[in-house]
Parts: C-alpha cells; structure tokens; sequence
C-alpha cells in the first residue's frame, strides 16, 4: 500500500470558506473562518452568487479536533487577520461584498479587539471588494495592509487601490495606496536586511516593493496576471535562496530565486498547472515540502471547481511533485503544530457542483 502524506482527521462544515486563521487569546486556540457566501434555496448554482449577508466562524482546538466556539458578523467574508500590538489582542476581517444580489461591494471591512472574553468591532475601514488583511512590522512600525479592488466596467468609477495602514498609537490611520486594479494578496519579508512586500494583482503585475526608508515603492515585477498568494523559505540542503513562490489562476505558478548580483528574484522553476489559489510550506524532520491548493479552472461563468491540488517536495535543488489530493474551490492552508505530525487545515469555497456549503478539512501530515 502507498504511504500517503495527507490522512484525513476531521471535515468541518462550512460555506464559502475563504481562508482559515489561527489565533491565540489567553488560554484559547481558536481558527477563523471567514465565509463567503450562503447558499439560496431555489437558485442555480454559480460561484460568484449566494447570500453573502455570513458570519465568520470562530473554531476551537481540542486536540487535533475543532468544534464551534462563537462567531462574527462578517458579510462576504474573505479573509481574516490575527495580531497582537503589544498585550492587545485583534482580528482584522477582509468583507468583499454584502446582499444577496445585486451586492454591494463598498461595505466596510472591520478589524475587532479582544476583550477578555470575545471580539468587539475596534475599527472600520472603508474600502471595495476587500480579500486580504496582511499585518507585519517594519522597524518596529505596525502596519495593516488591505488587498481590494474589482476592475469591471461597472465598477471602474468605484473600484481603489490596494491601501497600507499604520499604527498611531491609539488607531490604524492610511499611509500609502499601492497601485493596483483587482488585487488578492500580500507576503512581507526580508532579505538582506531589505524589507519587501509582494502584492497580487489579478488582471495587472503583481508587484515586488522595497521599502526605502519611509514608504514601500515598486522594486520588480514578479508574474504579469493572475497573481494570487506567495510564500518564502530558505532550501534546507544549503542551496542558493531564499526562494520565493508566486501562485496564479491563470497560468504556472513560479519559482524565483533571490540574485544577489542583481538584487532581484529570478525564474528557477515553472509548477505546472493553472488554478493556484494559496500555498504553504511544510518542514519536518525529513524534508521541506510546499502545498498549492488549486481554486478552479475556466472561467467564474463556466467553472470546474473539482481539482487536484499539489504538495511538493524540495529535492536536489527543486521542487518535485510528492502527491495531489482532492479540493473543491481550495482557497487557503494552515499548519499547525502537533506531537503525531503537522496538522494540514485547508478551506474550500465551493463544492463540485459550485454550492457555497463545502467543509473546511483537517489532515494530518507524515512522511
């Protein structure tokens, strides 16, 4: 019998899963789960319809198991951001749209505090078509990163670019607008002692920017459309990096290596396949393995959201496909520690005949 890597533990019920958190406030472990949209009785099936009027789930951790624990009014939701500002405690939520057709794409995305025994909105930030909160700190600043915009015709005297937020001391106030048409997602990090921020566009670049002291400007352009989540990791036989990993809907994710000739990242490897959604590095004591979780192919009027996603495994000097499993409108991955193996959780949107109710999966990792 084939070993397989990913062994199924626990499905959770869920719609429109658009991404899955970790948060630590006091002595609880808790996963969000921001959630699209609901499904209409008597309505076709369609990817981009539903009530998206949701809530985001709040699951605790008992174990490898998770079981309800409270939720957030959260329309469309398709993101969610843990952070800690000194001993406080918040969740940033990433709201799309709200209704139930025709939706409105202007509604505000909120960031909550914790109180000590649940969530309390802190602060909203108007925006349009919201995806991604991104914390991260840059000399010793905090800064909330907010990925939004939907170019359509419809929507071009309304739509904004991405927008950076710094902390004051009391609030997030705006600090720099990244320019950007549809864009999906942000990874910050540093090489070098240069601190960078990657952005995902959908029909633009996306955008590798430097910070040069005082604001983040566009240092190279990374994949041209269908930009949709990066990672980074250093390989762990020594080879030449860090490594960074650009997942794309509408075409081969990449791999680029950082060039310190050049200052840049340069192509070292093409992943096959469109449809990449999220990615996720995976360390253990045998190896290093990246997952790309797949969201669909076609188009949203036509999609196939029935799909194989990919785990990855770094050998001589490259990735080297390890597995596929199944995913259903896959959209986001996270690893959490366990004393058996790593815990794999990965969240789907949609199911194979695009209805929102999808469970959130639980595996466990071994290899």
């Amino acid at each position: 019998m084939t070993h397989r890597l990913l062994t199924p533990l626990q499905d959770i019920p869920a719609s429109g899963a658009r991404a899955v958190h970790r948060l630590r406030v006091g002595d609880l472990d808790l996963l969000a789960v921001p959630q699209l949209a609901y499904d209409v009785p008597g309505t076709p099936a369609h990817m981009n319809g539903g009530d998206s009027d949701t809530e985001l789930l709040l699951l605790r951790r008992d174990g490898d198991r998770f079981t309800p624990w409270g939720s957030l009014t959260a329309p469309g939701g398709e993101d969610a951001e843990p952070f800690t500002i000194g001993e406080r405690t918040f969740l940033a939520v990433a709201s799309i749209r709200s209704g139930a057709g025709p939706y409105d794409f202007t509604v505000p995305s909120v960031v909550h505090e914790w109180t000590g025994d649940g969530f309390t909105p802190f602060q909203a930030f108007d925006g349009f078509a919201a995806k991604q909160w991104r914390h991260f700190t840059v000399d010793g600043r905090h800064f909330l990163a907010l990925a939004q915009g939907v170019a359509l015709p419809h929507t071009k005297d309304q739509n904004r670019p991405s927008a950076l937020y710094t902390w004051d001391g009391t609030r997030f106030v705006h600090f720099q607008d990244i320019d950007s048409q549809w864009g999906y997602n942000w990874h910050a990090f540093t090489v070098d002692g240069q601190h960078f921020l990657a952005h995902a566009d959908h029909i633009g670049p996306s955008v590798l920017h430097r910070w040069d002291g005082t604001r983040f400007t566009p240092h190279q352009d990374l994949v041209p459309t269908g930009g949709r989540a990066f990672t980074t990791f250093d390989a762990p036989d020594g080879d030449r990096g860090p490594y960074l990993a650009v997942a794309r809907i509408d075409g081969p994710s990449q791999l680029l290596r950082w060039d310190r000739a050049t200052g840049t990242f340069t192509e070292h490897q093409l992943l096959d396949g469109p449809g990449g959604r999220e990615l996720a590095v995976v360390r253990t004591g045998r190896g290093l393995y990246l997952i790309r979780v797949n969201f669909i192919h076609g188009t949203p009027a036509d999609p196939t959201a029935a799909l194989d996603s990919q785990i990855y495994r770094w050998e001589h000097g490259r990735l080297e496909l390890a597995e596929e499993f199944p995913t259903t409108g896959g959209t986001d991955l996270e690893v959490l520690d366990s004393a058996e193996g790593p815990l794999i959780v990965q969240s789907n949107a949609l199911s194979a005949d695009l209805r929102f109710s999808a469970a959130v999966r639980v595996y466990r990792f071994t290899d």
